[in-house]
């Protein structure tokens, strides 16, 4: 990359890490869309400069954005998702777009497991039970073993295949239900959604979030995994119809639920809380500190890229 790097300007949209802000700034000048009040105004004013937009799980490039900033090149996103990018309006502008593959599929699929056995195992529930002197006035109540269970998963991608290897090693019995047919895997493939839920204990939601898959679990899905079945959410919260998890829960036409992901972040439904058959966690699946470095080195590697005239490391657009 030429030494007028520094004179491209890159626009932060939301807060992602330190690091990458600082790795950002050691090549390029950056604006962090947070820190301006009046927003719509600084856009406006600088318009005409920014060169790249990027963001994360949390925001990105809409179409309004794009519309607004006339001289942009490249989205660069700090995740896997693509949800907050408008694909087609970048796509349509000639505007390259990047993600963060890959260096975070251990981690959301350790986590998932993790969220697996808690819920089972009543993980949270136990460790309050012990800080809270319970255990004094008698034994903490039995849960369910994970191993040998039946698990579906919704959306055989990366993520998605390495959570099924994790499972194989619980001797789980592994379904799934994908687009298409995944060949060369010997787990048995559901086209519908709702014969997975059917036939499976749990069901672990990794997905990516589309206009056809959001609320793709829904009443009939819920029901079908049954007041005996755990639903595990790692993927998007729109992908899951959050006032329908919620009512079965709360009616006991669901036996449990381990979420990370939510509808409207940071906000959870209040009757989440006081449950202890759920566990709740704050978006938190690739948040290690080497996977959050690597996310943010692929992020700085794909801005250089472009701006160096050389193929993108990740390309999505």
């Amino acid at each position: 990359m030429d030494n007028n790097s520094n004179n491209i300007i890159v626009l932060m949209v939301c807060p992602v890490s330190n690091y990458l802000e600082q790795e950002i700034e050691k090549s390029f000048k950056v604006f962090k869309l947070w820190h301006f009040e009046d927003k719509e105004q600084f856009i406006n004013t600088h318009k005409d400069s920014i060169q790249a937009v990027v963001g994360s799980a949390a925001a990105g490039a809409d179409a309004e954005l794009i519309e607004s900033l006339p001289k942009l090149e490249i989205v660069a996103t700090c995740s896997v998702g693509l949800d907050k990018i408008d694909l087609a309006r970048c796509k349509e502008k000639g505007i390259r777009v990047a993600n963060t593959p890959d260096v975070l599929t251990d981690d959301v699929a350790d986590l998932a497991i993790g969220l697996i056995l808690a819920v089972l195992r009543r993980i949270c529930e136990s460790d309050r039970y012990v800080r809270s002197g319970e255990w004094k006035k008698g034994e903490f109540k039995m849960t369910t073993k994970f191993t040998g269970k039946s698990v579906g998963i919704l959306g055989m991608g990366r993520i998605g295949t390495v959570i099924a290897k994790r499972a194989e090693a619980f001797d789980c019995i592994i379904g799934y239900n994908s687009r298409t047919e995944k060949p060369n895997l010997n787990y048995k493939y559901y086209p519908n959604l709702i014969d997975l839920a059917s036939n499976c204990q749990i069901l672990v939601v990794a997905c990516s979030l589309t206009e056809e898959t959001q609320h793709i679990v829904n009443r009939q899905v819920i029901n079908a995994l049954g007041p005996k079945g755990v639903l595990i959410n790692i993927g998007r919260g729109l992908l899951v119809d959050e006032h329908e998890l919620v009512s079965a829960l709360l009616q006991g036409r669901l036996g449990g639920a381990g979420l990370d992901v939510f509808e409207h972040e940071p906000d959870v439904p209040e009757e989440l809380i006081g449950l202890e058959n759920v566990v709740l966690l704050p978006h938190v699946a690739s948040a290690t500190v080497e996977t959050r470095k690597a996310m943010a080195d692929l992020v700085v590697g794909n801005l250089q890229a472009h701006f160096g005239k050389k193929p993108l490391l990740t390309p999505v657009v």
